[in-house]
């Protein structure tokens, strides 16, 4: 994901993926336009070249058997300076003899081909003169009288100046003509840009503009088409950042309301213990003040692990574990309940459920289903925990003898603080917290739960979750109570 530092403007950006191409694309039309034009002045010039080579021809004639030139010296001045370049010129007879004009100038080369422009027998090419390039045209010219006929040669050279000159020109107001198009594109596209962007620009008044307790939804058709699926992702964010401040709220109003309670009893008991003189009296409220601290120490930490739970902050601690010895553990250090209440505590497990997760939390997890299995088991009942694989799926079922769960609350049991009416009577000093965590730890990782009654399954066989979960408990043999069954995605 790219930084802002990266992304930078988006209008800038926006400029350069356009201006970029277009200037790319501009200076390969330059390169076009000029190497046109420059084919179109060479065209002009060496018209003028043949013009002058046909008016020397014109002069050129057979006397006495011998081939001469008649250029008259004014004729000669205007070869050898002119306004455009300077001239040159050489008459080579039938023979090959030279007749008349700058000796030394270079012969025609007799790889250059004959101009196929032009209707005369005329050759263009380039070479070096006295230290200067030029460009000659040579043109064979018939001359015969009554007593010999041949061909005569007749080349005119120019220097390079002026055609140097025009492509100069023509490229300088090429060059000029373009930058003026993309200097109008770009202030065309800034201008545009700022109509463009004022929807978004205005949007981001709006967002700068809310108070921060404002999490009302954007109007998206105030923006584009291409805008609006963000605005709309916007608005679904805010929805979901207000459900969980509205179960913020909640959560701190039911705990604080939760927390007053034993903490109204504990300064009870206090101002109790500080009236009484009686060492018995006083031990028995001493004893009750450790109870209620103990309570609400326990109260305070199922408050904490819910936190976290539903913040999901153990999300980015997952590790490689096995479930089965976590189950072994947690079973070792809630025996004594087990044995204090004469139940007989069982642990069936594979040999190797490995499993990617947060440790600290699968153990709170543990931990309440069994410490909840224990307290509402009654004496000499019997509870198996049980930790398996199946379809490359962790599952862990924990099933008792106690008096299970009514279906029509089996979904109320998972809210924060909320108690079935049986459990009341059987642990009067619950926190209602018990279930509500071991849910929100198995849906951070990725699992399902589900509750059901051995009783209602083997009676109905219809039960809600039974279908699903009977498969999983399938060729065991049910306790009768409740059965809390999770799934786990092998790696979650």
């Amino acid at each position: 994901m790219s930084s802002p530092e990266r992304l930078g403007s988006l209008r800038g950006q926006f400029l350069r993926w356009l201006l970029i191409p277009l200037v790319l694309l501009v200076a390969l039309n330059a390169f076009s336009v000029y190497r046109n034009a420059l084919d179109a002045a060479d065209l002009a010039y060496d018209r003028s070249l043949l013009s002058s080579a046909r008016a020397l021809a014109e002069r050129v004639e057979i006397v006495d058997g011998k081939v001469v030139a008649n250029v008259p010296y004014v004729a000669l001045d205007s070869f050898e300076t002119d306004t455009l370049g300077r001239l040159y010129y050489k008459v080579t007879g039938v023979n090959g003899e030279f007749v008349s004009g700058y000796e030394d100038l270079p012969d025609l080369p007799k790889n250059v081909p004959r101009s196929e422009i032009y209707p005369a027998l005329v050759h263009f090419f380039h070479a070096d003169y006295q230290d200067q390039a030029v460009r000659i045209a040579a043109l064979h010219q018939p001359v015969y009288d009554d007593q010999m006929r041949g061909i005569a040669l007749i080349e005119v050279g120019e220097t390079l100046d002026a055609r140097r000159g025009l492509s100069r020109k023509i490229l300088i107001d090429t060059l000029l003509r373009q930058a003026t198009l993309v200097l109008a594109v770009a202030l065309m596209v800034w201008v545009a840009l700022r109509f463009v962007l004022a929807p978004i620009m205005q949007l981001r008044a709006d967002v700068e503009a809310r108070e921060p307790t404002d999490l009302s939804d954007f109007d998206p058709s105030v923006v584009h088409k291409e805008i609006r699926p963000l605005v709309n992702a916007m608005n679904g964010y805010m929805a979901r950042l207000q459900t969980l401040i509205n179960g913020q709220k909640r959560f701190i109003a039911d705990a604080s309301h939760q927390l007053r309670t034993p903490l109204t009893v504990l300064k009870t008991q206090a101002e109790l213990a500080l009236r009484e003189n009686d060492p018995v009296a006083m031990r028995q409220i001493v004893q009750s003040i450790a109870q209620t601290t103990d309570a609400t120490v326990h109260l305070a930490n199922r408050l904490l692990t819910l936190a976290r739970t539903g913040h999901g902050a153990a999300a980015a601690e997952l590790e490689d574990l096995s479930l089965n010895q976590m189950a072994r553990q947690v079973c070792l250090e809630l025996a004594m309940p087990a044995v204090r209440k004469q139940i007989d505590l069982a642990l069936e497990a594979d040999d190797d459920v490995p499993f990617r997760g947060q440790a600290l939390l699968l153990h709170e997890m543990l931990s309440n289903l069994l410490d909840n299995a224990i307290r509402y088991t009654p004496e000499q009942g019997r509870i198996v925990l049980r930790v398996y694989l199946q379809d490359e799926q962790a599952m862990i079922e924990i099933e008792d003898s106690g008096p299970g769960i009514p279906a029509s609350e089996r979904e109320k049991v998972f809210e924060p603080f909320y108690r079935a009416a049986s459990s009341s009577v059987l642990n009067p000093g619950g926190t209602g917290l018990g279930l509500c965590i071991v849910h929100d730890i198995v849906k951070l990782h990725g699992g399902d739960i589900v509750l059901w009654d051995a009783h209602e399954d083997a009676d109905t066989g219809n039960q809600a979750g039974a279908d699903e979960a009977s498969v999983a408990g399938e060729d065991k043999n049910t306790l009768g109570g409740l059965r809390v069954h999770i799934r786990f995605p092998r790696h979650a």
